[in-house]
């Protein structure tokens, strides 16, 4: 796991570099082929050196996709249906959780047999290939063509997004905010992700990493990870019901994904955060308490039952939402860099659970579950004083609230009262109060 997870901040940083220069669309490609490599490697493996070489490999392509994917498609989506898009995916997550699992279920029956631990990671490759293959036939980011200078293409593809003509109102003003906010940070460099400057570029930065962080901080990886050695050496269950226990638990991913979709632009990412670590905090500690008796049969139920709340709960604030987040944040000087460096937090701090979790258990056993009930108490504070709201935002009116900003606790206090109209929302609604008239004049005639 942590060869995996080394990989995953190399291939995610690559993308400082990478992520502008080849665009969004390739540099998904590129990566999940690279993944694909790795994938090979792994299931071809006769040897201790080719299988960490393979985890390098792999971890590189999924670092490098996971730090493109998220910013990709908050590029291409409307204010108004962005956060819904991408916390879509948790749903798609929790079924690849299952997925993995219930493989992993089915080939435990072999034995010995290689073909038990070949197989699953052949399997990679059929997802892997559907990834490289069919990103060639979806629109790139009109906001990187902005960048680039391909003004005519980014126009014709919002066009097809917006559904309305390439030289509409709506889509020149789009443009125009896209070239303002270009204009804000044009002279900096890659670099600039580490300087303050008018658009308080490395306070963003922050924002993005600590929403990362705050996804392995919460505990989710001492779980997910760990599910069937808890169901086996907390719970005393056979090793057949911990791994069946543990291939479910991917349907509280797709549960708190489906809740998540349906919430996050009614209610926002500040209060899906916020209550999110509040709920997490509060299974965190009765897991530590329902865990601390092992001969209690009643208190190992609700154990169970609350392994599975949690993970329900995280799909709701903590799974997509930080990549979200990370990618609404970031300026478009800097989306790329900015993503590349909060999705290595979240692979940096990944190793570091998946490293320190078994030896906690051990030491400390359920004690170690109060350590993050803890953690996802403060996560609420820290969000509730220092994320602002993005819900319904285009992604240059949430440069105007940085703008606007001058320590880190103004954010908040600036988005809740900033304007949510967007000019070219404001020349439809004229537009459209215009056509009333002029029906209501020519009826009168």
């Amino acid at each position: 796991m942590g060869l995996y997870n080394i990989g995953g901040i190399f291939g995610s940083l690559l993308c400082i570099y990478f992520g502008d220069r080849l665009g969004r669309r390739r540099v998904i490609a590129i990566a999940a082929s690279v993944a694909m490599v790795g994938a090979i490697l792994m299931a071809t493996a006769f040897g201790v050196a080719q299988l960490i070489v393979a985890r390098l490999v792999l971890g590189l392509g999924t670092g490098g996709y996971l730090a493109t994917v998220p910013v990709w498609q908050s590029e291409l989506s409307r204010a108004s249906d962005r956060g819904a898009s991408l916390v879509a995916n948790t749903a798609f997550i929790g079924s690849g959780i299952s997925l993995a699992l219930f493989l992993d279920l089915g080939f435990y029956f072999v034995g010995s047999n290689s073909v038990s631990w070949r197989f699953p990671f052949a399997f990679q490759i059929v997802l892997l290939l559907m990834v490289a293959s069919f990103v060639a036939f979806l629109p790139e980011s009109p906001r990187w063509l902005v960048k680039q200078g391909r003004r005519d293409e980014a126009c014709e593809i919002l066009a097809l997004l917006l559904d309305v003509e390439p030289d509409s109102d709506a889509i020149n003003f789009d443009i125009r905010d896209m070239e303002a906010s270009l204009s804000v940070s044009s002279s900096e460099s890659r670099w600039g992700v580490f300087k303050m400057g008018r658009q308080r570029t490395m306070h963003r930065t922050i924002l993005a990493s600590a929403g990362q962080f705050f996804q392995q901080l919460c505990g989710i990886n001492a779980i997910t990870l760990y599910t069937t050695t808890l169901f086996e050496g907390f719970l005393g269950m056979d090793p057949v019901n911990a791994r069946i226990l543990s291939a479910c638990i991917g349907f509280a991913d797709i549960a708190g994904g489906v809740v998540a979709y349906f919430t996050i632009e009614r209610l926002g990412r500040r209060i899906l955060m916020i209550w999110t670590s509040i709920g997490l905090c509060i299974c965190m500690a009765i897991l530590a308490g329902t865990t601390s008796n092992p001969s209690n049969s009643g208190a190992l139920i609700v154990a169970v039952v609350f392994v599975y709340m949690f993970e329900g709960i995280f799909s709701i604030g903590f799974s997509g939402l930080p990549y979200l987040y990370a990618a609404e944040v970031a300026p478009l000087q800097h989306r790329a860099a900015t993503n590349a460096i909060s999705t290595a937090t979240v692979w940096a701090f990944s190793f570091m659970v998946a490293e320190v979790t078994p030896v906690g258990l051990n030491t400390i056993k359920h004690k170690y579950f109060i350590i993050y009930a803890v953690f996802n108490a403060a996560i609420a504070l820290l969000v509730y004083f220092c994320f602002p709201e993005t819900k319904g935002r285009t992604l240059e009116e949430i440069d105007e609230i940085f703008l606007q900003s001058n320590n880190i606790f103004d954010p908040p206090r600036v988005a809740r009262r900033l304007p949510r109209l967007h000019l070219s929302e404001e020349i439809d609604q004229k537009k459209s109060l215009n056509e009333d008239r002029d029906a209501y004049a020519l009826k009168e005639l």
